[in-house]
């Protein structure tokens, strides 16, 4: 890209203009009418899900590319498919800018989001374009499922058996190390580089949902699935502590956490204290691990099959509050809240 075209604006070459542009990064079969038809299997349910990043808010150049914007763009919304159990179908993007902002800007935005939708084979397939004085990104993502495969947060129950697909607090270490570089000076450099990849190119774990097919037609009663699943489950998005007290308010039940069973990386034992590792798990959000709740025999299988940083962090209860115990008896137990995370609109 010559550095002519690298310095234009969104305002120098217009709607019209930007739009021919991102065209390219959609199939061209599917874009150009009012709206896209994408079809579906039969016997299968439409996934819809909505998600609004806004700069300063949710991305900054201070400490993400345009390519890792759009890859964390696209990877919210794809985690929030499968943590309803979905296999993603395409997604449109809603894009408001300033006039003042760069094409190859938004190109390279593309590009992050078009790198993350082509491992699950997704595509782009519409959107709009609009002028805003904050450069905001609203993506509605869709995907299907089998009905009786829907994973929802009202369905666990009591003596379920809590899984988290891998690691937490990895996203939020990584932040604070491109917000402050001076931080992890005991960390190796292989270390660092894991935890700011891990918080610029998150993963979806879409990968998780065909081995929890496998298991429950394997271990339960269930034949080809022609019964609801029992499971319930949501993504950690917005922190491990939230995904679990969400999950107990729509189930209407408690939950015991093991201090112990959380499961964090392995940098955080010599850089960070027992009480910041934990916070940094439980709070950190940004993770897109699965949070699901379902028996103790398929819960032991599933993180079996997993395995890299896959675990059983505590139960379900009868009650409605969420309490972190800690065995060793080092750490008071604790009740965990949502106040205590990332909320919106918060002062």
């Amino acid at each position: 890209m010559n550095s002519e075209l690298s310095s234009q604006q969104v305002k120098d070459i217009g709607e019209q203009g930007l739009l021919e542009r991102l065209q390219r990064f959609c199939p061209p079969e599917i874009i150009g009418d009012d709206a896209a038809v994408l079809e579906t299997a039969p016997e299968q349910s439409l996934v819809v899900t909505t998600d609004v990043l806004v700069d300063g808010v949710h991305f900054s150049n201070l400490t993400t590319s345009p390519e890792d914007a759009g890859w964390r763009a696209a990877a919210a919304n794809l985690s929030d498919l499968a943590a309803m159990g979905a296999s993603p179908l395409g997604i449109t993007v809603g894009l408001g800018l300033p006039g003042e902002v760069r094409v190859s800007w938004v190109e390279r935005l593309y590009q992050g989001m078009t790198q993350c939708l082509q491992k699950y084979n997704t595509s782009i397939v519409g959107g709009d374009v609009v002028r805003s004085p904050v450069t905001t990104l609203a993506i509605t993502a869709f995907g299907q499922v089998n009905p009786n495969q829907i994973i929802r947060r009202s369905a666990a129950v009591v003596g379920d058996a809590i899984v988290v697909t891998g690691v937490h607090g990895a996203s939020k270490a990584g932040l604070e190390l491109l917000l402050h570089p001076q931080l992890g000076q005991n960390l190796k450099d292989a270390e660092r580089t894991a935890l700011i990849h891990a918080h610029q190119r998150p993963q979806p774990r879409l990968d998780v949902l065909p081995i929890l097919w496998k298991i429950l037609n394997s271990q339960s009663k269930i034949q080809n699935l022609k019964s609801k699943i029992p499971v319930a489950g949501m993504d950690s998005s917005d922190g491990l502590a939230d995904a679990i007290i969400q999950i107990c308010r729509a189930s209407g039940v408690g939950a015991v956490l093991e201090h112990r069973q959380i499961s964090i990386p392995v940098a955080f034992d010599h850089w960070l204290t027992q009480e910041q590792a934990l916070a940094y798990a439980l709070y950190g959000g940004e993770d897109f691990e699965l949070v699901l709740c379902l028996t103790q025999e398929l819960a032991s299988a599933l993180v079996q099959h997993l395995g890299q940083g896959a675990a059983i962090v505590g139960n379900i209860t009868s009650g409605s509050i969420v309490i972190l115990h800690d065995e060793q008896k080092k750490f008071p137990d604790q009740v965990l809240s949502l106040s205590q995370g990332f909320q919106h609109f918060n002062s």
